[in-house]
């Protein structure tokens, strides 16, 4: 009930204000050790996966901390892992101004925000402050390349953030499906993504050697595939032994929210209309993998129910974005217990 109030006040602003002015809320909520009155007890479940121990199976997604700012105030509402980022070499503004939108009726969100960050160097310098990785939390970092980099030295850039976050991570994520990023969907394709992901690992394993430190790599994969693509991609990902994927990125499509105004925005849509898309993917992807490499599921998860949807449908563990927006923290609890039982069943 009280997110709720929250919930239409921060509603009456503009997305990305109302974004700042949110995150600002959960650090003072933090600071001032108020989290628990709007945090319900989220139950233990570990699941072991890439070789890490995940305290519960319910993460947040990539984009709503992109710049590491508030890890320790966002791990306080009871993630079992945080994803940090988009992050890229440089620093930069992302696209114009609006970028980001609400369809409320269908509890979905549109954006085409561009990578906007601060850049690497002040990214790892936010994780070196928070408490969370050094304590023992799970943080992942999410990889991107600069907008102005052209898609055939799209590598440099993936390999740079790299060697940049390696021993500030637990994992590293490799975003090649934001739609927000000219071409960058082109890395999905047959060959760029068997020359990058050869690359990837190759200096994976200079740097474990180099740090004495072994750090998962995981693939993030748009929901706008084929099966012929979905195939390919899980054939690459197993012959480049990837250490998960994460299934899937926003959506191009507006099947599910059209005549909804800005509707026709252009950008990704996450939310509800996404759900049973991504899941799709996620189940087609699971049968082609068959367990050989695990699968984070994300999309469009705004109840408990859907998140052992994710679960069921071959998912080690689930992330949220854009459920956590309209739902709230109650929403992680709520999550955590139902894949906790899901995970439970298999």
């Amino acid at each position: 009930m009280l997110y709720t109030l929250i919930r239409k006040f921060l509603f009456s602003l503009d997305p990305e204000t109302a974004h700042g002015l949110a995150m600002s809320g959960i650090d003072f909520l933090h600071k001032s050790r108020l989290a628990c009155a709007m945090t319900p007890p989220v139950p233990s479940c570990p699941v072991n996966m890439m070789g890490l121990t995940f305290p519960n199976p319910v993460g947040l997604a990539a984009g709503l901390d992109k710049n590491a700012e508030h890890i320790d105030a966002l791990a306080a509402l009871g993630f079992g892992f945080i994803e940090v980022g988009t992050v890229t070499p440089r620093p930069q503004p992302g696209n114009p101004k609006p970028r980001m939108f609400r369809i409320p009726e269908k509890q979905a969100i549109i954006n085409r925000m561009g990578f906007n960050n601060e850049g690497v160097d002040k990214l790892l310098a936010n994780v070196a402050a928070s408490q969370f990785a050094r304590n023992g939390g799970i943080l992942g970092i999410n990889i991107g390349k600069n907008f102005d980099t052209p898609i055939e030295k799209a590598a440099d850039d993936y390999l740079i953030c790299l060697e940049r976050v390696y021993t500030a991570a637990s994992y590293v994520a490799v975003n090649i499906s934001s739609p927000n990023t000219k071409n960058l969907r082109e890395l999905q394709k047959d060959d760029a993504l068997d020359a990058l992901l050869a690359s990837l690992k190759a200096r994976q394993m200079q740097l474990a050697d180099k740090h004495g430190k072994y750090v998962p790599l995981a693939l993030k994969i748009a929901p706008d595939l084929e099966d012929v693509q979905i195939q390919s991609i899980a054939d690459l990902l197993r012959q480049h032994r990837m250490d998960a994927v994460i299934a899937t990125n926003t959506t191009l499509s507006r099947e599910e929210v059209k005549g909804c105004p800005n509707a026709e925005e252009t950008g990704g849509l996450s939310g509800a209309p996404v759900f049973e898309r991504s899941t799709a993917v996620l189940k087609k992807l699971s049968a082609a993998l068959a367990g050989e490499v695990p699968i984070i599921g994300v999309g469009g998860i705004m109840d408990g129910e859907q998140a052992a949807a994710k679960i069921e449908a071959g998912a080690s563990l689930v992330q949220l974005y854009t459920g956590f927006i309209y739902r709230g923290p109650e929403l992680v609890a709520e999550a955590s217990a139902a894949a906790a039982k899901a995970i439970g069943k298999r």
